[in-house]
């Protein structure tokens, strides 16, 4: 299945089954959101409801109010290398905020402070199911979807001192949808390859497997020092290819367009506009 979160023509927040052009409403009084959904267990079983045209619609973020957002940082060796940094022994790990947040289709906002604006193509997944110090063994039957997510980063305000967040939560900067893509609609996850492309040029394109931490990993670390809850969103790293690190570094600017395919969990699209 393929659930995405969206408005309805009237403004009302909602989320639905994606069925090719059209959503089939799902929400209820009782379950109006998908984390809703996810954390009462009723994802399955609730009725059809009334079907929207997708143009009609504005979708939100596949989870527009997710109570955490774990980022995972140099999970891949080739963005290991080219940063210069050094391999550890366990991930790095730093937070987004969900007002940073934006839908497949909405523009993504160019922070005013920064001239380098950079994409990050990423593997996200979402939480189903509550899980703490979970083993990697026992971490699949905590997911519940995923899908494509661009980590925008402000990288001189990222590198402001040792910790990423300051550069990696700006309103607007981090791209997420364009759908919740269940694991039975994946024939092959790790076969999976994280592609960007910037004003159609590929930029960045590795397979999921090159992971340097793969999921079962990451959720088992991330679960043994903070309780996850059905709606939480871990973003599992980005390729190499990063524009900060080419020559010349190549960047996000105002009209440029930004994709992130993979595979058959879909493209994620954004253009980019200056922050007003």
């Amino acid at each position: 299945m393929r659930y995405v979160s969206f408005r309805r023509p009237d403004g009302t927040p909602s989320f639905g089954r994606l069925d090719g052009e059209m959503i089939v409403e799902l929400a209820t009084d009782t379950t109006p959101s998908l984390k809703a959904a996810l954390t009462d267990g009723s994802l399955a079983t609730l009725a059809d409801g009334a079907s929207f045209a997708t143009v009609d619609v504005v979708l939100l973020p596949v989870i527009p109010d997710p109570a955490k957002i774990l980022c995972v940082g140099l999970n891949y060796a080739e963005h290991v290398k080219e940063t210069g940094r050094e391999q550890k022994a366990h991930p790095a790990i730093f937070v987004r905020y969900a007002d940073s947040l934006i839908a497949d289709g909405q523009p993504m906002v160019k922070p005013g402070v920064t001239t380098r604006f950079d994409y990050e193509g990423e593997l996200a997944l979402v939480i189903g199911k509550p899980c703490h110090k979970v083993a990697a063994a026992d971490a699949w039957g905590h997911v519940a979807g995923y899908a494509a997510f661009n980590d925008g980063s402000a990288r001189d305000w990222q590198r402001h001192n040792i910790q990423f967040t300051p550069g990696k939560t700006f309103p607007g900067t981090g791209g997420f949808g364009p759908a919740l893509v269940t694991p039975d609609e994946i024939e092959n996850l790790s076969a999976l390859r994280v592609q960007t492309r910037l004003n159609g040029q590929l930029v960045q394109d590795q397979p999921v497997s090159d992971m340097i931490w793969d999921i079962p990993a990451v959720i088992e670390y991330v679960s043994a020092f903070t309780p996850l809850a059905p709606g939480d969103v871990i973003a599992t790293g980005t390729p190499g290819g990063v524009g900060d690190k080419r020559t010349p570094p190549l960047y996000m600017n105002a009209g440029d367009k930004v994709e992130i395919t993979i595979g058959v969990i879909g493209t994620l699209t954004n253009r980019i506009i200056d922050e007003q």
